[in-house]
């Protein structure tokens, strides 16, 4: 009987950490799918300005969106070298 009842706890402190580690996951993966959500978005945004501006010559637009992009990109690692320092 006491084997018993000490399974059936060890046993629910078990489940307990699962679910635990479960959440955490859940957590984690949502603020990542969040992050991309929020990426995609800027990104739509601005599309829709580029294609509702009839002003602007759109490939000139998405010509500087690249080299703005890869610019940025240039930075980066710059910026985690100079952080990594700090």
């Amino acid at each position: 009987m006491v084997i018993g009842i000490v399974w059936v706890k060890s046993q629910a402190k078990l489940e307990e950490k699962r679910i635990a580690v479960t959440a955490e996951n859940s957590a984690e993966k949502a603020a990542q799918y969040a992050s991309r959500i929020t990426e995609l978005e800027d990104r739509i945004q601005v599309l829709e300005r580029i294609v509702t501006d009839r002003g602007y010559d759109v490939a000139l637009q998405i010509e500087a969106l690249r080299d703005q992009r890869q610019v940025e990109a240039r930075l980066e690692p710059a910026k985690a070298t100079s952080e990594e320092l700090n």
